[in-house]
C-alpha cells in the first residue's frame, strides 16, 4: 500500500493508516444511528460533538417565519389561502407555523447546529408546550 494511503474501516469503528512504512491503528468508539431517515455517526457521551446543522429543520423554520410574515402583512387572509398558493395542505402549514412559537434559545440552537439529537423535524412538528421554559 502506498505511503500515506488509507485502508477501509475495520470493524469496531477504527481507522487504519499507513505512513512511512509504519502502520497506525486508531480506534474511535462510535455507533451508527438512524436520525431523520438518514444514518449518522454518534460519538460516545462526553466526546465533543461537531456542529451539524439539520437542513430540514432550518428550512422548516425559514418557511414558518416567512409564512407568518405573509399572514401578518395581510398578503394572505387565511392559512387555507396561503396553503393553496404554496401547494401544500393547510394542516401541514399549521404544524410548520407552530415552529414560530419555539423558544428563542431552541431556534438559535437549531440554526447553530447545537440542538440535541432528540430535536428532529418529525418531533418539532408534533404538538409541544407553549411555555418556553418547558420546551424540549
Amino acid at each position: 500500500m502506498p505511503v500515506g494511503s488509507r485502508r477501509p474501516h475495520p470493524p469496531g469503528g477504527g481507522v487504519t493508516a499507513v505512513a512511512g512504512g509504519d502502520t497506525l491503528v486508531l480506534h474511535v468508539p462510535y455507533r451508527v444511528v438512524k436520525r431523520g431517515g438518514r444514518k449518522e455517526m454518534q460519538l460516545p457521551e462526553g466526546a465533543a460533538q461537531p456542529r451539524r446543522t439539520d437542513n430540514s429543520l432550518v428550512k422548516a423554520l425559514a418557511r414558518a417565519f416567512r409564512w407568518k410574515r405573509m399572514l401578518e402583512s395581510g398578503e394572505f387572509a387565511t392559512i387555507a389561502e396561503l396553503a393553496k398558493c404554496e401547494g401544500i395542505a393547510p394542516s401541514y402549514m399549521t404544524r410548520v407555523l407552530r415552529l414560530t412559537l419555539l423558544a428563542p434559545d431552541i431556534v438559535e440552537a437549531i440554526l447553530d447546529g447545537q440542538q440535541g439529537p432528540e430535536v428532529t423535524l418529525a418531533r418539532v412538528l408534533e404538538p409541544f408546550p407553549m411555555g418556553w421554559d418547558i420546551q424540549y
